[in-house]
């Protein structure tokens, strides 16, 4: 991508993206998200072309006892470079979690102390850690130590405007061993409110020598340069864009790679995959869960198909009946302008 990244003030780097013993072929990840990226979501991103997935954030502590709903959060069957977000505010249970990923197939351990949820924070979990980097340090020290996979770190710029301390964070985890970091271009205090400061992210970036990824508002192909050139970042991170439109990711990727967009997915594929996604979420979760867990992706799908005038996604989020969901699932994709049919 160097006549792309020359063009855009992009610094040069080549394709791949060392994280430890990992190398990644892109530089577009898909965000953890509580209750949004689901082993059927993952799978799907991947196989559009995103770079890496991450699992939504695991309770530490529930899942070292064998919490079920844990379990299913960090499951990653058909996943080859599976990673595992934990937290959690003891380094005993955040060790023994690790453990317990990476003996389970996970080939990376992502630690968040970004999360800002109420609940959370309230847990001394998250990004609540932001405001006590020796307890953060611990966490980060035993989860390393116990664990021979990569181990990388999410976080947020700090807690509020006047607690700015994500370099200081960044530093006390490389020296602790973790081999990449996230940075959210927000405060805890800002929730999702405002703008991510991709330029912030650059003051991480340039605290350190280990990749660093620029997470926040990554909407379009033009704000994934933009993040890249403002930042310094090695990657991007993509969340709540890539609801419903799994494919978004790779786009990305691919767009960093080669400086042009690629083809969209056809009509055909994007509904192949929406109904792929319901029909894992109904096997992994069971009928009930499965359809109460599903109706945030089939609203996000009934969006993206571009034919939902309001109805549309009522039909999707009410009905109880699985065959009813899927046959109105495919109409909406059948109903596409021919324009967006191709």
């Amino acid at each position: 991508m160097s006549n792309f990244a020359n063009e855009l003030g992009i610094p040069p780097r080549d394709g791949a993206l060392r994280v430890g013993s990992a190398c990644l072929s892109g530089r577009a990840f898909l965000a953890p998200m509580s209750g949004v990226t689901d082993l059927g979501m993952r799978r799907l991103a991947l196989r559009f072309g995103a770079s890496l997935v991450v699992s939504e954030m695991v309770a530490a502590d529930l899942y070292a006892m064998g919490d079920a709903g844990n379990r299913l959060k960090a499951a990653g069957a058909g996943i080859d470079l599976h990673v595992v977000q934990i937290a959690g505010c003891d380094p005993y249970s955040m060790a023994e979690a690790a453990r317990l990923a990476e003996n389970s197939g996970a080939a990376m351990i992502d630690i968040n102390m970004g999360c800002p949820s109420k609940k959370v924070i309230n847990g001394y979990a998250g990004s609540h850690l932001m405001r006590d980097l020796g307890l953060a340090a611990a966490l980060i020290r035993a989860t390393v130590k116990a664990v021979r996979v990569p181990v990388t770190l999410k976080m947020r710029l700090g807690w509020d405007e006047d607690a700015i301390n994500a370099p200081e964070l960044a530093q006390l985890a490389e020296a602790e061993g973790v081999a990449m970091l996230t940075v959210h271009g927000r405060t805890r205090r800002q929730l999702y409110a405002g703008r991510a400061d991709w330029t912030a992210i650059g003051v991480v970036k340039r605290a350190v020598s280990i990749p660093v990824v620029a997470n926040g508002d990554c909407s379009s192909l033009a704000d994934a340069a933009s993040m890249l050139k403002q930042s310094g970042a090695d990657a991007v991170m993509i969340g709540r864009s890539a609801i419903g439109r799994p494919w978004f990711v790779g786009d990305v990727a691919h767009y960093l790679a080669h400086g042009k967009p690629r083809a969209a997915p056809s009509r055909a594929a994007r509904k192949i995959a929406a109904l792929e996604h319901y029909e894992t979420l109904l096997e992994i979760f069971g009928r009930a869960q499965g359809l109460r867990h599903a109706r945030k992706h089939l609203a996000a799908y009934a969006q993206w198909s571009g034919c939902d005038d309001g109805s549309l996604r009522r039909r999707l989020v009410t009905s109880e009946c699985p065959i009813a969901v899927k046959w109105i699932l495919s109409e909406a994709f059948d109903r596409l302008p021919l324009a967006e049919a191709a």
